[in-house]
């Protein structure tokens, strides 16, 4: 069962493109990755997902409802963080997340003090007084005080420091065994890799691949780093299936797609001071996408 369905969706701010013709599902139970660089087309897809902006053409459906015809209703369901928070600066922290828990009628408000707890927050500070990654911390918190059925995270990380990050990982590897459905872009590859199992690939507002991430790194580049004990020809490596070739005197790094055996056989009649082979971080095989797409 998909619990969001997109079809053909695009949007235009007059002659300026927003997205165009974009399409994908997510199943339920998933945590998908909607990856792309910053002003891809990612956030203007799902602030059309939750009826903040209305398409231009195509549709977009979730739990097989319209997201714009029956609206109201689905974001009883949905907890959502946008990439960037607003509040009112005035009011505590605690009394913000009650009013928002109030517009639910399954929500625990015992829940802000566990989820407090987890993203270490002071739920007595006045919003004005926190700084830009404590209100994205109230920002989450607010996103899954109701234990919403699909989570849909927009840049969710930014501001948080590497050990928050880490609960809040956690927190959403729970949230979806759980039963939640989650929805997660970035530009941050990383983050990706560590959640998700599939990713939706979006340049200048177009999709240009729908990927398992086990596939993107299985079906794509080994990273070699070669040293050899004597020296060859700079362009030695300069075969088919190589990429980002670069030669310090004698220690040759690059990407090799292809048959591993053939790089074993290049280096055969050579002495070899070093050599790692592993796999590229997910940052290059997604710019060598990029290329090839383009």
């Amino acid at each position: 069962m998909n619990v969001i369905e997109i079809n053909q969706l695009s949007k235009y701010y007059g002659k300026a493109r927003g997205i165009i013709d974009v399409s994908f599902d997510v199943q339920e139970g998933e945590i998908f990755g909607f990856i792309g660089p910053n002003g891809a087309g990612k956030s203007t897809t799902i602030r059309v997902l939750l009826a903040l902006i209305y398409p231009s053409s195509g549709s977009a459906r979730i739990f097989g409802q319209d997201c714009i015809k029956d609206g109201p209703e689905i974001r009883n369901y949905i907890g959502y963080l946008p990439a960037e928070v607003y509040y009112y600066d005035h009011m505590r922290v605690i009394d913000l997340l009650r009013y928002s828990a109030s517009f639910y009628r399954k929500a625990d408000k015992n829940r802000i003090y566990r989820l407090a707890e987890i993203m270490d927050l002071d739920l007595n500070r006045k919003i004005d007084d926190l700084s830009y990654g404590n209100k994205k911390k109230v920002g989450i918190i607010q996103g899954l005080i109701h234990q919403p059925r699909l989570i849909i995270l927009d840049e969710p990380t930014s501001g948080l420091d590497p050990l928050i990050q880490q609960e809040f990982f956690n927190l959403i590897r729970e949230e979806n065994q759980n039963g939640a459905t989650v929805l997660f872009s970035s530009h941050v590859l990383s983050e990706v890799q560590k959640l998700c199992s599939r990713v939706a690939i979006i340049k200048e507002g177009r999709i240009i691949g729908v990927e398992d991430i086990k596939a993107l790194h299985n079906n794509n580049y080994k990273k070699f780093k070669i040293q050899l004990a004597e020296t060859v020809s700079s362009d030695y490596f300069n075969i088919e299936g190589v990429a980002d070739l670069t030669v310090d005197e004698n220690n040759h790094t690059f990407l090799f797609k292809g048959d591993i055996n053939q790089m074993i056989a290049k280096i055969h009649d050579h002495r070899i001071s070093n050599l790692i082979v592993e796999e590229p971080a997910l940052e290059e095989i997604f710019m060598h996408y990029y290329e090839r797409e383009a």
